[in-house]
C-alpha cells in the first residue's frame, strides 16, 4: 500500500527529517521535502534524486498549502513545534490528510490536544503528536504493559541514555520550553500538570541488563506526561534520566550526534525501562536500540502507514498507545528495537 504515496516531510533537513525521509523511501513511500531553507531543501534533493522539494514557511499558509497539496501525509520534523505545530495541522486540515509529528516539548503537545481535538475528530482526521522517541514510544510502553489493566496508580519511565549529544533542534525547543515556563520545571502527578521550583533529586535505577543500576535524575520530565493520561488513567506519570545523558544535552558545548555506521546513527545506546503499578501488582516493558533520533523515523513512519492504511482504533488527536495495537505496532518495529514485556 505504501508504493508510490507521497508524503509531506516538514523540516526534512533537519538531523531527524533526514532519517524520517531515507525511512519512507526504505519503505515504498514518496517524500516530498519541505521547510523554510530552500537552500537547504536543494542540497538534500541533490542526496535524493527525483525528490520534490516545496519551500514553505509556517508564516505563510498559502505555502504550506503548496506542500500537503495531493500528498496521503504529512510528519513534521521542524522544531521548534510551539512555533511549527499548529500551523501545518491547520494546513493539514485544510487539505484533509492525516498529521504526524515528533514533538517532544511538553507543552507545545499539550495545546495540540487541547486545541485540535474536536476540530480533528469532526473533520474525521487523524492527528498524533509526539510520535517520536520521547513521548511516543514511552506511551506504547506503557500501553502494551498495562495489557488488560484498565487503569494503574503510577507509571515510571526510566530512559537508560549511554549518552546524549543534542541536535540544534533540541537545543531550540529547549530554550522555548524554559522559557515558556518562566524557567520553572513540570511535573504530573495528581492527574495533571504542576509546575514547580523544587530540585530535582538523584536517584537509583534498577535497570534491566546490561546497564544495572545507576544513577537518575528524577522527574526529569518528559513528553510521556503528556502522551500516556490523555487516554491512560493513570495519576502519577514520572520520567527518570540517567545522569550521564542529563549532563551531556545541558551541558552548554555538547557536540552535536556524529554518525559511525551507514545509516547515519551516533553510537548513542538507549534502554527505556517503563514500570507500571497497580495496588502490590507491577509490570514491566523494556526497550533497547540505538540513537534516539535514529529510532524516531520507524516510529513515526510506521504510524503514518497503519494510519493510511485503516489500522487505527480512534480519529481526532491521539498519542501512539490510544489510536493504535500498541503491542503490534511495537512488534513492527523489531528491525530497531529489541522489546521485552514482563507481566
Amino acid at each position: 500500500m505504501a508504493a508510490g504515496q507521497t508524503v509531506t516531510v516538514y523540516g526534512a533537513y533537519g538531523h531527524t527529517g533526514r532519517f524520517v525521509v531515507a525511512h519512507l523511501e526504505e519503505r515504498g513511500f514518496v517524500p516530498v521535502l519541505a521547510g523554510r531553507d530552500v537552500h537547504k531543501l536543494r542540497a538534500l534533493a541533490d542526496e535524493h534524486p527525483g525528490l520534490e522539494v516545496r519551500p514553505a514557511s509556517v508564516d505563510a499558509p498559502a505555502s504550506l498549502d503548496r506542500a500537503l497539496d495531493g500528498v496521503a501525509a504529512v510528519i513534521n520534523c521542524a522544531g521548534p513545534f510551539a512555533t511549527t505545530a499548529a500551523p501545518v495541522i491547520e494546513a493539514a486540515l485544510r487539505a484533509g490528510i492525516p498529521y504526524v509529528d515528533v514533538a517532544a516539548e511538553i507543552e507545545a503537545n499539550a495545546d495540540t490536544f487541547a486545541r485540535f481535538a474536536d476540530r480533528a475528530r469532526e473533520a474525521g482526521t487523524v492527528v498524533v503528536p509526539a510520535m517520536a522517541f520521547y513521548g511516543g514510544l514511552g506511551d506504547l510502553l506503557t500501553t502494551a504493559a498495562m495489557g488488560e489493566w484498565t487503569q494503574a496508580d503510577e507509571a515510571h519511565i526510566a530512559y537508560g541514555l549511554s549518552s546524549w549529544e543534542p541536535t540544534e533542534g533540541t537545543r531550540a525547543a529547549g530554550k522555548v520550553s524554559v522559557e515558556r515556563r518562566g524557567g520553572r520545571r513540570v511535573r504530573f502527578r495528581n492527574g495533571r500538570l504542576e509546575y514547580h521550583d523544587d530540585e530535582l533529586p538523584t536517584l537509583k535505577w534498577p535497570f534491566p541488563h546490561p546497564l544495572g543500576t545507576r544513577a537518575v535524575i528524577g522527574e526529569f520530565t518528559m513528553a510521556d506526561v503528556v502522551t500516556i493520561p490523555s487516554h491512560l488513567p493513570i495519576p502519577e506519570v514520572r520520567t527518570y534520566m540517567t545522569t550521564e545523558a542529563a549532563g551531556g544535552v545541558v551541558a552548554p558545548h555538547a557536540p552535536a550526534p556524529t554518525a559511525v555506521d551507514e545509516h547515519g546513527r551516533s553510537a548513542q545506546t538507549f534502554l527505556v525501562d517503563v514500570v507500571v503499578r497497580s495496588g502490590d501488582a507491577e509490570r514491566r516493558a523494556v526497550a533497547r536500540g540505538q540513537d534516539i533520533y535514529a529510532v524516531t523515523a520507524p516510529l513515526a513512519v510506521e504510524a503514518v502507514h497503519r494510519v493510511l492504511t485503516g489500522r487505527t482504533r480512534t480519529v481526532g488527536v491521539a498519542s501512539a498507545g490510544e489510536v493504535f495495537d500498541a503491542p503490534d505496532f511495537l512488534a513492527a518495529l523489531s528491525p530497531h528495537i529489541t522489546l521485552e514485556l514482563r507481566p
